[in-house]
């Protein structure tokens, strides 16, 4: 995420989420009941940045102890797109402030569920 001169990178698994204060019931119609907010507190907002996902380990290289070509990094992709409508743990989340507007950085793993808004048409195929 690029503000002026300086960028935001997000590194890991980890996403970047502009949070939505204090609704029960979120913007895209997700109702958040009250048994759900304390048991487990949970929190909303939008992805804005996301991380590259999870490194894998090089792939094993059977070829001559020499030859040291540069490995390329692998990661396994992120299932969170920017744009996303994202309900996560609060206690997973880290608040930070960039150019002074609040963030979250949440790890993946503690994303509950997402929301994602997509084009709908409005005819069926003529073949399916």
């Amino acid at each position: 995420m690029r503000k002026g001169r300086k960028e935001l990178m997000v590194v890991g698994d980890r996403v970047l989420i502009k949070p939505e204060e204090g609704e029960t019931k979120t913007r895209v119609g997700l109702l958040l009941p009250a048994s759900a907010v304390e048991k487990e507190p949970v929190q909303t907002g939008r992805v804005v940045a996301l991380g590259p996902g999870t490194a894998l380990p090089p792939p094993e290289d059977n070829s001559e102890p020499w030859n040291t070509s540069p490995s390329i990094a692998r990661y396994v992709p992120m299932q969170v797109s920017v744009g996303d409508f994202a309900v996560f743990f609060r206690k997973a989340a880290i608040e930070i402030t960039f150019e002074d507007n609040k963030y979250l950085v949440v790890p993946q793993s503690a994303i509950l569920v997402l929301v994602r808004e997509q084009e709908i048409p409005d005819t069926f195929p003529e073949e399916i």
